[in-house]
């Protein structure tokens, strides 16, 4: 099935160092990488199993230079990128680049919400429906929930579902943490918006990727440079989500089983 406006396609990781990220990864997610850059570009794709799953994008120094750091960042398929583009204009976000294109996919912008939360809106036009996100049932190595740290979570609300036509679905009461609310895209949950703690600087959005054990996952992360910021740690259904920093800065999400 097509892809549809408001859908994930795409996940993109911004690194110094691609070579570095690839080992690191890899092996943390069994993904399997191919060259894929254009006009001299460092680009790399990366899939699980026969899904494509997203890319590595070199962090040059002159992107470093302009406030860029390591970070994942999201793509949403939309309708229309100039349409999108003036519509987070009008709400307050940010621009950081548009009238890109995608050889033999379509036209991109790289954007920001209104609090600084990078993500990017596509319009991929080339007819092969994304598997990067895992919709209906549970994949390894490919995303399996997408979740924002805003400062506002109602602002955030009004800003993405006029963007993107996601709907409200479950919520749970966190306590002092505040509320869960989770969204739905058609017949999937898409993911959840929580307000951030006040520790926590920025907001921003979090890609949890699965990988098949979450002990061993934590254990190849320290032994592989990474650090451990919080987990792993059992969420409702029974799976743990792990959160963490890889050897080159940036932050990444899992999730998984524990063997008992």
């Amino acid at each position: 099935m097509a892809d549809k406006h408001g859908d994930f396609v795409w996940y993109e990781l911004m690194t110094p160092n691609p070579d570095a990220a690839q080992s690191f990864y890899g092996g943390l997610l069994g993904w399997t990488f191919a060259e894929a850059g254009f006009n001299g570009q460092d680009y790399r794709s990366f899939s699980a199993g026969d899904a494509q799953v997203g890319g590595f994008l070199k962090l040059t120094e002159q992107m470093a230079e302009h406030g860029a750091r390591p970070a994942w960042v999201g793509y949403v398929q939309v309708d229309d990128v100039p349409d999108a583009v003036a519509k987070v204009r009008e709400a307050g976000g940010h621009i950081f680049m548009e009238g890109g294109e995608v050889p033999d996919v379509g036209p991109f912008a790289m954007l920001a919400d209104p609090e600084g939360a990078p993500f990017y809106v596509i319009d991929d036009r080339s007819g092969q429906p994304s598997h990067a996100f895992a919709k209906h049932a549970p994949r390894q190595g490919c995303c399996a929930w997408n979740e924002l740290l805003p400062a506002d979570p109602a602002a955030a609300d009004a800003f993405y579902t006029s963007l993107f036509g996601w709907k409200k679905g479950e919520a749970m009461d966190m306590g002092e943490m505040g509320l869960y609310q989770m969204y739905t895209r058609d017949d999937y949950g898409i993911g959840a918006m929580m307000k951030r703690p006040d520790e926590v600087p920025a907001s921003f959005w979090a890609f949890y990727f699965r990988v098949p054990e979450i002990e061993s996952a934590k254990a190849y992360v320290e032994g592989n440079g990474g650090q451990v910021v919080n987990g792993p740690m059992e969420i409702p259904g029974g799976e743990y989500i792990l959160q963490g920093i890889d050897p080159q800065g940036a932050f990444f999400s899992i999730i998984g089983p524990k063997e008992i």
